[in-house]
């Protein structure tokens, strides 16, 4: 019938091998078609078998895929069909991938080298910040006071505070590896700010003699004043103009601090007297500077008691020891010197020395003139009782300890001894005293109008 398929069986080989084509073109598959068999293979059809012509069917849209039936068994009358080739795969190119789709390999071996990186670079690092090659030597100056016990890690911190050193861990780390730890001296040292740790170590090791810096010295006399000491420190190596330096607003409220009461204008009394070893070019004012502190430190070892109890101020011990350091030339006196004054004091007699006069009439050296001896200044202690304005010098340890101690002794009066540097004769009564005058002046006059002593 029209429009029916056809029977397997009655198709003929030739439909049969066209169909299994048309599947398999349908299917994707790449198979030949069968081979034609040879016509001598085919059995001729008896005339009166042939099938009566029919009417070509209309196309026929394409079938569904139908399922594989298995292969007919091979017939005698005609050759088994080929087996089918297996589809053939196509190699496809490599797809491009994005970088977070790809192995993680890459990344990790970036990550490693990124790391050492890191951690040659920090081991470059820390090696130059501990031995700091092409390192300079340091500008300026600063005194650092290494105290004894101080251990490595302890200095390297007083260092960088100073500014001496950059850092006090890299300093210790230096003084580790090599092997310097316990090689570092106690003391006062001058070092330039900005060392290089090795430059620094070096210096520690040789003790506080150490010369790091060019530096000079200049040396200030006890019981000098002010205006005394000017000229000598004009003629050193010290920049600037010292009293000008001793009267600025910061050294003024620096003695302040330290006793100096509001009346006064300029620190007389409190720029200690010693030996400075200072930095090449230093100025005036670094030495104020360490004048005051000198004094601080000093005065702090001084016992107050026995002053105190003589409703004596800081500043009233300054005083007394200023014309104690004017008086005494021998330092064993000094307590005895310090007695007339305590005892002129409590009787209420005026304390005649003449040193006082000379500071006012700034004359050192020279006889003093009767003018000068009856001139009514705030520091004729002739003239005046009690104790005068201001010191009249800058007195040193010895004297500030025996004006806040003086000897348990009731001397009111002394004299020089003739034939002597500098040595007194002291004595309790003003007869004593007179006697004492006298065997002066006659000397005296012996040595033609001139001081009878050895100096």
């Amino acid at each position: 019938m029209i429009g029916r398929k056809p029977p397997e069986s009655d198709r003929s080989s030739e439909e049969r091998a066209a169909a299994a084509a048309a599947r398999a073109a349908r299917r994707g598959e790449d198979s030949p078609a069968a081979p034609e068999p040879s016509p001598a293979r085919l059995p001729e059809p008896a005339p009166e078998s042939l099938p009566e012509p029919r009417p070509a069917p209309p196309p026929e849209p394409p079938p569904e895929p139908e399922p594989e039936l298995p292969p007919a068994p091979p017939r005698a009358d005609r050759p088994a069909p080929p087996a089918p080739r297996p589809p053939v795969r196509r190699a496809l190119p490599p797809r491009a991938t994005s970088p977070a789709a790809r192995p993680s390999g890459r990344a990790g071996r970036r990550v490693l080298a990124l790391v050492a990186l890191l951690v040659v670079g920090g081991a470059l690092w820390t090696i130059y910040k501990t031995f700091q090659p092409g390192y300079g030597e340091g500008k300026g100056g600063v005194v650092v006071t290494i105290p004894s016990g101080a251990d490595a890690g302890r200095i390297g911190t007083l260092l960088a505070e100073r500014g001496v050193v950059d850092s006090g861990r890299f300093f210790s780390l230096n003084a580790t590896l090599t092997m310097r730890r316990g090689k570092l001296k106690s003391g006062e040292y001058t070092l330039p700010r900005g060392m290089s740790n090795g430059d620094a170590l070096d210096a520690l090791t040789q003790g506080p003699k150490a010369k790091v810096v060019r530096t000079f010295s200049v040396t200030l006399p006890e019981g000098r004043s002010i205006r005394e000491l000017e000229p000598a420190i004009k003629k050193s190596r010290v920049d600037g103009a010292y009293a000008k330096a001793t009267s600025a607003p910061r050294a003024v409220r620096r003695a302040r601090a330290l006793g100096l009461p509001r009346s006064a204008k300029t620190p007389e009394g409190f720029l200690f007297p010693a030996t400075y070893e200072l930095l090449a070019g230093a100025s005036a004012a670094d030495l104020v500077a360490r004048q005051l502190k000198a004094f601080d430190e000093n005065f702090r070892r001084i016992d107050l008691a026995a002053a105190r109890r003589r409703n004596l101020t800081r500043y009233d011990v300054v005083i007394i020891a200023s014309m104690i350091e004017r008086e005494a030339q021998i330092a064993r006196e000094r307590p005895l010197i310090s007695a007339v004054i305590r005892n002129r004091l409590r009787e209420g007699i005026p304390l005649g020395i003449d040193a006082t006069i000379r500071y006012f009439e700034n004359n050192w050296t020279q006889p003093l003139r009767v003018s000068e001896l009856e001139r009514d200044s705030p520091y004729n202690t002739r003239l005046r009782r009690g104790l005068p304005p201001t010191p009249i010098g800058n007195p040193g340890l010895s004297s500030l300890k025996a004006a806040a101690n003086p000897a348990a002794s009731d001397v009111l009066f002394y004299v020089v001894k003739p034939g002597t540097c500098g040595e007194h004769a002291f004595s309790e009564t003003s007869a004593q005293f007179e006697r004492d005058v006298a065997k002066y002046n006659s000397e005296r006059e012996k040595a033609g109008g001139k001081s009878p002593t050895t100096c």
